[in-house]
């Protein structure tokens, strides 16, 4: 019998040691065999098991990228940062001559040592900007560890992305820009001399790429972001999200003085739905756009993105019956608008006219989190009575309507002789056509 069970334990044992994950490493410990700097001159260096990179002035951004590519693999590593350093390892990840002369751009595992706390958020270097933030995650936030060892662990399988920081579940992503590329170590430019010769460490650098299926964790109950372009996935569809813009065609919406769509000043291309510029003129060229359903509690989502000097808006309660000469039809407005050029920005009472904003009664926070040249997702929540403006994920409008103080401050603003304006139970979506090319798209809704 103890010859049996000792069999069946030895058995057992090999069992899940053939079972276990293989792991590839892809450091040696020793030297930087396998790996290749670019773009910027920050050193690195190899030592007692650690890669070392230290932050130099007057360089961009340096990167230490493997010779070999990945396209759908398990990476994890142990990193410690200086608290002063900005730093990120890029999956995924290319050099090509034809993109901006090379530039590594894809994305980056953010290292975030600085009181934002975004380490484990998904960064798309030198292309799209932030694809995943922590704001929303605040366990995630609290997981890095300063001036201790942290272990980074990266699931990259198809279009899902999934981040951990010290085993907390960190960004949930999914995106398909690209599908394969190296993995690299970045040290950040730095903007102060004083912060030259600072320093991060990476060590126990290991991928593995086979049978990935057996060992994605699960679980994992964050947030998610769907980036793919105007797409549900299976998850937001069982949370009762609804494309309100299919990224085709122009069902669902309505020019909003008209029963059709526009023949002119808007196109659909390439994902995006565009407003054309025209002069800057209020719904002078094809007009603003409606939704033809209306909406009463409800989440609304959609990225946009300005040109210089662009105005812009999404309207909310909208009743296309108000107005039926010129301008815009009538609604509550998340603003949107090139706060640094368009000279709308200094008009209104205390900044009420700026980007987020609802537009000429209650100013957005500042240092909004705008990202200048790169998609945006405004985010507008209404539960009855109860409204809020998002931008990037951060809270930057809130109010109460129907009631004595809102009503006060519509009679103050330019919808004074518009009557009950804003306490409508119900209304449509409007994107307004303020004559500036802006562009819009990943146009969804969850009602509540």
């Amino acid at each position: 019998m103890k010859h049996y069970l000792l069999f069946t334990l030895l058995l057992s044992m090999c069992c899940s040691f053939a079972a276990a994950q293989k792991w590839t490493y892809l450091f040696n410990g020793k030297d930087l065999t396998g790996w290749s700097k670019l773009n910027g001159s920050a050193t690195y260096k190899a030592a007692n098991g650690e890669i070392t990179g230290i932050s130099q002035a007057n360089t961009p951004n340096t990167f230490l990228a493997t010779d070999k590519k990945y396209k759908d693999f398990i990476l994890e590593f142990e990193f410690m940062v200086d608290k002063d350093l900005n730093s990120g390892v890029q999956f995924r990840s290319n050099s090509l001559a034809e993109y901006n002369n090379g530039r590594v751009h894809g994305y980056q595992y953010e290292i975030d040592p600085s009181p934002r706390a975004w380490t484990g958020g998904i960064y798309d270097e030198a292309r799209r900007g932030w694809l995943y933030t922590l704001t929303a995650n605040p366990a995630a936030q609290k997981a890095f560890k300063q001036n201790e060892w942290n272990k980074a662990r990266i699931e990259a399988i198809g279009n899902f992305i999934r981040t951990w920081i010290n085993d907390v579940p960190a960004a949930d992503l999914l995106d398909n820009v690209t599908s394969e590329g190296f993995i690299a170590l970045q040290v950040h430019s730095i903007g102060d001399k004083k912060d030259e010769g600072k320093t991060i460490r990476w060590k126990n650098i290991r991928i593995a790429d086979k049978d990935l299926h057996k060992y994605t964790r699960k679980g994992n109950k964050i947030p998610q972001v769907n980036a793919i372009a105007n797409t549900l996935s299976a998850r937001e569809k069982s949370e009762g999200w609804q494309l309100l813009w299919d990224g085709k065609t122009t069902n669902g919406w309505r020019a909003a003085k008209h029963t059709s769509f526009p023949e002119r000043g808007w196109v659909m291309e390439h994902n995006v739905l565009k407003v054309l510029k025209s002069g800057g003129g209020e719904s002078t060229n094809g007009g603003d756009i409606i939704t033809t359903k209306k909406f009463k509690n409800f989440i609304l989502k959609a990225d946009f993105k300005i040109t210089k000097g662009a105005n812009s808006g999404i309207k909310y309660f909208v009743d296309p019956e108000l107005n039926k000469g010129a301008g815009s039809a009538i609604g509550c407005e998340f603003q949107i608008l090139d706060d640094q050029v368009h000279p709308d920005a200094k008009l209104g009472v205390k900044g009420n006219r700026t980007l987020g904003s609802l537009y000429d009664l209650i100013p957005a926070k500042e240092n909004k989190p705008f990202r200048s040249g790169f998609f945006n997702t405004a985010m507008i929540v209404v539960k009855g009575n109860h409204v809020e403006h998002w931008l990037n994920d951060v809270k930057i409008v809130e109010y109460e309507r129907n009631n004595q103080m809102w009503n006060a401050l519509v009679n103050y603003s330019k919808y004074k002789d518009w009557p009950d304006f804003g306490n409508a139970a119900e209304g449509q979506i409007l994107l307004q056509d303020h004559g500036d090319e802006v562009w819009f798209q990943n146009i969804k809704i969850k009602e509540l």
